[in-house]
């Protein structure tokens, strides 16, 4: 099949490489000169674990390209995929559709023969209708179907996702449009991945159902986490014995520091905008948003304690994207704790394998370190923000030798406390004593 994907971000980025990767033909296409110049010449512009290889095969093997101008890739395309960012829209919460509506104008002009146009960003529920009523009113001799095709990728685990995915979700009533995206994910039957055809609204509110009930999941967990410090009981063994239960299952059981990132922020917002206008409120996802920036403005305060107050003392951070594998600072709790220790009077030194550029950008009047130990070189106090594997066998003799105070506070749960207190160290963690 030939493809055109409009936008190279995150998404539209790792689902064309991964459609080459099954045999189509994809051109991704995207406004950005210096994204498309750097693509061209082998730079992948964000971070995902084995990305660039998965790119680099598929442009040697010609089923890859990237174009500035795709009057003649949406022409040529039996399916034109809209991956273009929806940002929450400033004032109100409701995603901000305005690159999707611009993009199926764009689209509508270019399509030459039955096309199947999809839409992969995430969209509130209606959002199909007004793209297929934009194009129609472009292009009222035009000859498409509008089909809802949500992603369900994780940061850091995105290509296996894809390629992988516990399910698909089809949202179109379109039998010729159906038989498109049949052929388009033909590699998934092979492995007997759930292929879910629905009608296009389903489609559009599944994805936000999803976030938003694992959204609730992590903040459940961290709430229980706060409950489990103050009558001594571990959230660790509790997360694991409700999750061993089939029912409610592991993921997204892990207490911390609140959630962050490209989605769950945004489309849990755009759920309550949704909702409320629709006169039907989700109010434990209203709940679930207040909790969980409660949450992340809460830690400065938890880090702060653990050292007797955070006034005049540095303080080495490590970890500053919102998850491990990803260089993503949407939304990060690192936004809210580090200028908060800051306005506390501590300095800063922070070390992150992939995500300090980006965080440059964010926060100011840190210093960067090359690598934890310089991190943690004259510190008061370490704090685990991001569970980085780089993270996770930290040499502790090495860390006391270096630290001013051996303090460790770990927001993510990635040491046994007696094993750290072993080596001499003051340990502080997430639902544990």
């Amino acid at each position: 099949m030939r493809i055109a994907m409009v936008g190279t971000g995150y998404v539209g980025l790792v689902s064309g490489a991964c459609f080459a990767d099954f045999g189509h033909t994809v051109v991704c296409i995207d406004k950005d000169a210096d994204k498309i110049a750097r693509l061209r010449a082998g730079e992948v512009p964000i971070y995902e674990p084995g990305l660039d290889g998965l790119i680099a095969v598929n442009v040697r093997q010609d089923r890859l390209t990237f174009e500035i101008e795709g009057r003649e890739a949406v022409r040529r395309a039996d399916a034109v995929f809209i991956a273009v960012g929806t940002p929450s829209r400033r004032g109100d919460g409701h995603a901000d559709l305005s690159y999707v509506f611009a993009a199926a104008e764009e689209i509508a002009r270019q399509i030459d023969g039955f096309t199947v146009i999809v839409t992969k960003s995430t969209v509130p529920v209606g959002t199909g209708d007004e793209i297929e009523a934009i194009m129609r009113r472009v292009r009222p001799d035009a000859d498409f179907a509008v089909v809802s095709n949500p992603e369900f990728l994780r940061e850091g685990a995105a290509i296996d996702d894809f390629k992988r995915p516990d399910r698909v979700v089809v949202g179109t009533e379109d039998s010729r449009a159906r038989a498109v995206m049949r052929e388009i994910y033909r590699p998934l039957f092979l492995n007997e991945t759930p292929i879910l055809f629905t009608d296009r609204r389903t489609s559009e509110l599944t994805k936000y159902a999803g976030n938003a009930f694992l959204a609730m999941k992590v903040t459940f967990i961290n709430q229980i986490a706060d409950l489990c410090e103050k009558v001594g009981a571990d959230v660790q063994h509790v997360a694991r014995g409700i999750g061993l239960d089939k029912r409610i299952a592991a993921k997204f059981l892990h207490a911390g520091p609140g959630y962050g990132g490209s989605c769950f922020p945004k489309d849990t917002l755009a759920l309550v905008r949704t909702a409320q206008e629709a006169g039907a409120p989700v109010t434990l996802i209203e709940e679930t948003i207040a909790a969980n920036e409660r949450r992340k403005k809460s830690m400065a305060d938890r880090i702060a304690a653990a050292m007797d107050g955070a006034a005049g003392k540095t303080i080495a951070i490590l970890g500053l994207t919102f998850k491990p594998k990803t260089d993503d600072m949407r939304d990060a709790p690192s936004l809210d704790i580090v200028p908060a220790l800051q306005a506390a009077g501590a300095r800063i030194r922070a070390f992150d394998p992939e995500g300090m550029h980006e965080a440059q950008k964010l926060l100011s009047g840190i210093a960067m370190a090359d690598n934890a130990y310089a991190a943690a070189e004259g510190a008061d106090a370490l704090v685990i923000l991001t569970e980085w594997d780089q993270f996770r066998a930290l040499d502790f003799a090495q860390l006391k030798s270096v630290m001013r105070s051996p303090i460790v506070i770990d927001l993510r749960n990635v040491y046994d406390p007696a094993e750290v207190r072993r080596h001499g160290f003051a340990y502080t963690s997430i639902g544990r004593s």
